[in-house]
């Protein structure tokens, strides 16, 4: 795909992924509008497109007319959402609202405006739950753990029922655990990784939870990457697929990994009682299918990622914390 020029819109685009998403498109000669509601306890933070050439629209996606920002685009990337597991067990129906609700209206604005547009979904591998076997393939029962899990679902679903009912080329991506630069570090409300962060760069002992669980981890770069092909490549065009990275790790070999790279500590407890009810243990991503139909695999190593993360935060903590 040429994208010299073609109008991209990136709903969540102040977020972490949007904002590298907005930035890669940016480079490759794209106009890219990003539409970000700035919502409290989300990823969206200003220094995330600070001084780039992007349209960005500070708009909820619950109430903002979207037919303006869709018209004219010929690829819409879908990462507005509410993420925080338990801030959505605590507030449901705002997690509704974004993640299922919002997501009908948007549909509505781009059969209006941009009724020719390839749709790429961010989605999660959070409404797997637990488990049943490893790795975890597209085909794996769906039984989400907690209300975040069900929206979210949801919210996927009604895209597919997009492609199936009026031809619309959507692509879903069921995403594993995301880090690199723009990434939510102030608290854990993103990833786990994020408060590792902080924690190291303050001089201060990180939190591990559990310990034994697995995880495969993606760096930034190699999602933006999946997002583009997934876009591009009409193969893929009414199809899940889920996104996984290298080889899983352990979260204690997590962490003996960014004690080595940061000089840090870390200590290690048992889950909170409210978060261990909604955990799934294990999880890492069998994404062959992607791998095959879009021709991608992930570039970035464990230990190049978070030492590329380590360094990017070194010079801006104050705009992240």
């Amino acid at each position: 795909m040429d994208w010299q020029g073609r109008k991209v819109l990136v709903t969540g685009g102040a977020g972490f992924l949007g904002s590298n998403l907005c930035l890669e498109l940016v480079r490759r000669g794209a106009h890219v509008v990003a539409l970000d509601g700035f919502l409290f306890g989300g990823g969206a933070n200003p220094a995330n497109l600070e001084g780039a050439d992007v349209e960005l629209v500070r708009a909820d996606i619950r109430e903002t007319d979207m037919r303006l920002v869709c018209e004219g685009a010929s690829v819409i990337f879908n990462l507005a959402a509410q993420t925080s597991h338990m801030g959505g067990q605590r507030d449901p129906l705002v997690d509704i609202a974004v993640n299922a609700v919002a997501q009908v209206r948007l549909i509505q604005a781009a059969r209006e405006a941009a009724p020719e547009a390839i749709v790429v979904h961010a989605s999660t591998r959070q409404f797997y739950g637990t488990p049943h076997r490893l790795p975890v393939d597209e085909e794996h029962p769906v039984n989400p753990p907690d209300a975040n899990g069900v929206s979210k679902f949801a919210g996927e679903q009604y895209w597919m029922i997009e492609n199936r009912t009026v031809g619309r080329p959507v692509v879903s991506l069921r995403l594993t655990n995301c880090y690199g630069p723009r990434l939510r570090i102030r608290d854990a409300r993103q990833t786990f990784l994020g408060i590792w962060i902080r924690s190291v760069l303050e001089g201060k002992p990180f939190e591990v939870w559990g310990g034994e669980q697995l995880r495969d981890m993606t760096y930034v770069d190699d999602v933006t990457e999946a997002f583009i092909l997934a876009a591009e490549c009409k193969a893929c065009h009414g199809h899940i697929y889920n996104i996984g990275g290298f080889p899983p790790a352990s979260l204690h070999d997590l962490a003996e990994l960014m004690v080595r790279l940061s000089g840090g500590s870390y200590v290690t407890r048992e889950f909170p009682a409210e978060r261990k009810r909604i955990d799934i243990g294990s999880y890492y991503a069998d994404d062959s299918a992607f791998r095959k139909a879009a021709g991608w695999a992930p570039r970035v190593p464990l230990e190049e990622g978070i030492r590329r993360s380590l360094e990017w935060y070194g010079s801006r903590m104050a705009q992240y914390i």
